[in-house]
C-alpha cells in the first residue's frame, strides 16, 4: 500500500468539482476530487475555507467536510443554498469539471478520540454540517459513544440526510435523534416550534465530566441555546461550537 498523503494549504488552491449530489430541495452535497492516495488533514469537524471572486471582489467562507475523515480521493461539501449567501450560491451554480479554490483544512470545534463518553449535538438548519463528518467518524470506529442529535428545521423537507439519521437510530442502539420542526406535518408527533430548554432537558445526556454538546446554528439560535445549556448545568468548557 502507498502511504497516504495528508493535505493541508494555506493557499487557496482548485480543487476539481466531480459529483453532485441532490439532498433537499435547496442543499447539495458537492464531491471533489483528491490524488488516488491523498486525504485532507483534519479531525472530524474541521473546515475549508472556499475562495471565490464575485462581482469584482473576493470573498471566502468556511465549509466543513461532510465526508468522512480519512476518506483517500475525495472529499464532500454539503452546501444549503441561501438567497444572501454569496459563496453558497456560487457553489450552486457550479458543474462538474469545474474548479474550485479552497485552503486549510483549519482546527474548528472538533471531536478528538476519547474526549467524551457521551455527545450531544443541537443543530439548526446547516449547522448539522459541521457535525454530519462527527456522527459519522464515531459510529463507523464504534468508539462505544452515546450520541443523542436535537435538529431543528423549518419544515420536513429541510431535513438535511433525513434517511441517514432514520437509519442510524435504526441501526445504531448508541444512537438517539429528535426533530423539531416550525412547521410540522399533520400528525408529526416529535417537536414542534423551536428548540427549548424543556426539549434539552429530555433530549440531550445531563451535564457531566465525561459528556460534551456540540452546538451550531443561526447566531440568535446558538446564542440563547447556549444559555439555555448553561442553565441546565452543562459547562462552558463542555459547550462545544464548530
Amino acid at each position: 500500500m502507498e502511504p497516504v498523503t495528508r493535505i493541508k494549504s494555506k493557499a487557496p488552491v482548485p480543487y476539481e468539482l466531480t459529483a453532485i449530489h441532490h439532498d433537499t430541495h435547496d442543499t447539495k452535497t458537492f464531491c471533489f476530487a483528491l490524488p488516488d492516495e491523498a486525504t485532507l488533514d483534519m479531525l472530524p469537524g474541521d473546515y475549508l475555507y472556499v475562495h471565490a471572486t464575485i462581482d469584482g471582489k473576493t470573498v471566502k467562507r468556511p465549509y466543513t467536510p461532510s465526508s468522512m475523515p480519512g476518506a483517500t480521493g475525495y472529499f464532500d461539501l454539503t452546501v444549503k443554498r441561501y438567497e444572501t449567501g454569496t459563496v453558497s450560491k456560487y457553489l450552486h451554480e457550479r458543474e462538474p469539471g469545474e474548479l474550485v479554490l479552497m485552503s486549510g483544512p483549519n482546527a474548528g470545534g472538533h471531536w478528538v478520540d476519547g474526549m467524551a463518553k457521551k455527545v450531544g449535538f443541537v443543530a439548526g438548519g446547516t449547522g448539522i454540517t459541521p457535525m454530519i463528518a462527527i456522527i459519522r467518524w464515531i459510529l463507523a470506529k464504534s468508539l462505544g459513544v452515546e450520541l443523542f442529535l436535537v435538529f431543528a428545521n423549518k419544515a420536513e423537507a429541510d431535513i438535511i440526510f433525513r434517511d441517514e439519521w432514520d437509519e442510524d437510530a435504526r441501526e445504531h442502539a448508541s444512537f438517539h435523534c429528535y426533530h423539531v420542526l416550525e412547521q410540522p406535518p399533520v400528525g408529526w408527533s416529535q417537536g414542534t416550534g423551536r428548540i427549548t430548554e424543556a426539549m434539552l432537558r429530555d433530549h440531550l445526556p445531563p451535564p457531566a465530566p465525561d459528556t460534551v454538546i456540540f452546538l451550531c446554528g443561526p447566531p440568535p439560535m446558538t446564542d440563547a441555546l447556549e444559555a439555555a445549556l448553561k442553565a441546565i448545568g452543562h459547562s462552558e468548557q463542555a459547550i462545544i461550537l464548530p
